[in-house]
């Protein structure tokens, strides 16, 4: 095994002891016609939308491929596509990835290995299994599924939940202590669900991503964040999203690192 290989299976193989936290499952069925859908969606979505700058901590549990992952993620982000995560396991870091507009780098600093210029929803995806581009990371951590838009056609299930098409995702609403929060999304085999509110917030988040149809059963993804130290809107320094590469550093591939990845590991 390659020293590379070994470091990102440090990632996967290292998790956290809390107990798995409870989901909510996202209501199914047709529903009812919901002529204040549109209000209902406003009044969800009015606090995450300004959601401009984010800095958090996420605890990460859950499993990409056959891999169990785990450890703690610094985040921070910037509109409109500005990124940090930085991974940190036992305490050391183990990967930094940055992104300003659509080029990220991933840093793995205990090997010297270096992405360059890669699309970030590709490095995501082969971390984790979940493509996200940075401003769906950021809406997504922000408690707005994936990303705010304008509500189209909705349904009600019942008095707590109700469903709006957003241009190509469904975003599922809940009441939580008496108003319309998001409860979740969906986009193809991606779905976000929310849980455990505090001051209007979700401080846990679910990110499945299933097998295309026709494969297997098992979800590629199956992901849990628990947010915490959240700040939005705070300062944050624009060289946060820079990194500083070491002269030293050999250059890696983006099916190099998903080879190497949960993903690839077999």
């Amino acid at each position: 095994m390659t020293p590379f290989r070994a470091a990102l299976l440090l990632v996967a193989l290292t998790v956290t002891a809390c107990a798995a936290p409870r989901v909510p499952a996202l209501p199914t069925g047709a529903g009812t016609p919901f002529p204040n859908s549109a209000a209902a969606y406003e009044e969800a979505v009015t606090e995450c939308r300004d959601a401009k700058r984010i800095v958090a901590e996420l605890g990460l549990s859950g499993r990409a491929g056959d891999q169990r992952l785990g450890g703690r993620i610094v985040a921070g982000f910037a509109e409109p596509s500005a990124l940090r995560l930085e991974g940190v396991v036992l305490g050391r870091t183990i990967f930094i990835l940055v992104s300003k507009d659509d080029d990220a780098t991933l840093l793995l600093p205990r090997d010297e290995r270096v992405v360059r210029d890669a699309p970030p929803e590709a490095i995501v995806e082969a971390l984790a299994g979940v493509a996200l581009t940075p401003a769906e990371l950021r809406a997504a951590v922000a408690g707005c599924g994936l990303g705010a838009g304008t509500a189209s056609s909705g349904r009600q299930f019942n008095e707590q939940w109700s469903a709006v098409e957003v241009g190509r995702e469904l975003t599922y609403l809940r009441r939580v202590d008496g108003r319309w929060r998001v409860g979740g999304a969906t986009r193809g085999p991606l779905r976000i669900v929310y849980a455990d509110f505090s001051g209007g917030l979700p401080r846990t988040i679910h990110l499945r991503s299933d097998a295309p149809a026709g494969g297997t059963a098992k979800p590629v993804a199956d992901i849990t964040l628990r947010v915490s130290q959240l700040e939005i809107n705070t300062a944050i320094d624009p060289r946060a999203f820079e990194v500083t590469v070491p002269p030293s550093a050999l250059p890696l591939s983006v099916e190099e690192l998903r080879r190497a990845g949960p993903l690839g590991a077999k």
